[in-house]
């Protein structure tokens, strides 16, 4: 008798553990024996792999989260065409290739967190919009210009040539079609001052911001089912501007001095991309830092990004 009550008690455990047990929604049991993979992507000027940069944030993450598996993503085949491509390769493109690479990866089959830094954010929130197979739970932008940017007061990166020939290619005409077609900063480049232009001629931000007449209905739904969205605004940002775009806010139509806050803005509250939806689930969370475009420090990264999004091995809302 007791051997059988051994046995069932066994049997009860393992059962346990395949098939987790739900309270209130909440997966109580054993999902993965392995923390939840992470995608990341680099920003303008910067690298999937340097090791003072992308290179230092994998190796803090896989410091922090023992066993984690980090993918940063390589636009290109090589560290010098990924800086390139950041600045002259067509964003749908880059956000194509970046799904088929994750698609073709199979440690993040089953999902994945994922951070982007500077326009990574928009491009990796595009990915979650049109593809989000496999899905994304956590999307942690990091100074990403959702509403796009009115200026270009800094270029980083080790290549100064290149940074000039941006400029010049903006003074040109953002919205002119060979510009819009290899110019990236273009393709998010955004005119209060002339929206209809906007609108109509920039290919990728009026898209996945869904801003035309048609809505796509898809572009909602895959943002909606995030467990988080979390923005972080850079509060002396010298290179976005309005600094307010990285917490999706834009100046008001026809000037570039009055900024509309996000809950009083169409996209908000006509709900165009899942922004209220998210709000109202306590799925879209705001942080500030103290500092420069992407100045944080190693300890507040680890607090307030790794710790509360990216150290979950088991438990999610269903």
């Amino acid at each position: 008798m007791r051997r059988t009550s051994v046995l069932v008690c066994l049997l009860w455990l393992l059962a346990a553990d395949a098939f987790p047990i739900r309270h209130g929604g909440i997966v109580t049991g054993p999902i993965r024996k392995t923390p939840v993979p992470i995608v990341i992507w680099h920003g303008m000027g910067d690298t999937c792999c340097y090791s003072f940069s992308m290179g230092r944030i994998k190796a803090l993450i896989e410091q922090a989260v023992p066993g984690v598996y980090v993918h940063s993503l390589m636009i290109g085949e090589s560290i010098e065409s990924d800086e390139y491509n950041g600045f002259f390769m067509n964003v749908n493109d880059q956000v194509a290739l970046a799904a088929s690479k994750i698609a073709a990866d199979p440690k993040l089959k089953d999902g994945f967190n994922a951070i982007g830094f500077s326009q990574g954010s928009q491009f990796l929130r595009a990915y979650v919009e049109r593809y989000n197979s496999p899905p994304v739970r956590n999307l942690i932008s990091i100074g990403g210009q959702h509403q796009g940017v009115y200026g270009f007061p800094h270029c980083p990166g080790t290549n100064y040539k290149i940074c000039e020939w941006v400029r010049n290619l903006l003074d040109y005409g953002a919205y002119v079609g060979f510009v819009q077609r290899d110019l990236v900063q273009a393709e998010y480049w955004h005119d209060p001052l002339d929206e209809e232009t906007y609108k109509k001629d920039c290919i990728f931000l009026p898209d996945i911001n869904n801003e035309g007449q048609q809505k796509n209905q898809t572009y909602k739904e895959n943002l909606s089912s995030l467990d988080n969205f979390v923005m972080v605004t850079f509060l002396q940002d010298t290179m976005v501007q309005p600094i307010e775009s990285e917490r999706f806010e834009f100046y008001a139509p026809g000037q570039d001095k009055t900024i509309v806050p996000l809950k009083e803005s169409p996209i908000y509250k006509e709900d165009w991309i899942g922004l209220k939806t998210l709000d109202e689930a306590n799925k879209l969370k705001f942080l500030e830092v103290e500092g420069d475009h992407l100045k944080f420090t190693e300890p507040w990264f680890l607090a307030n990004i790794v710790g509360p999004y990216l150290n979950a091995t088991a438990a999610r809302i269903l």
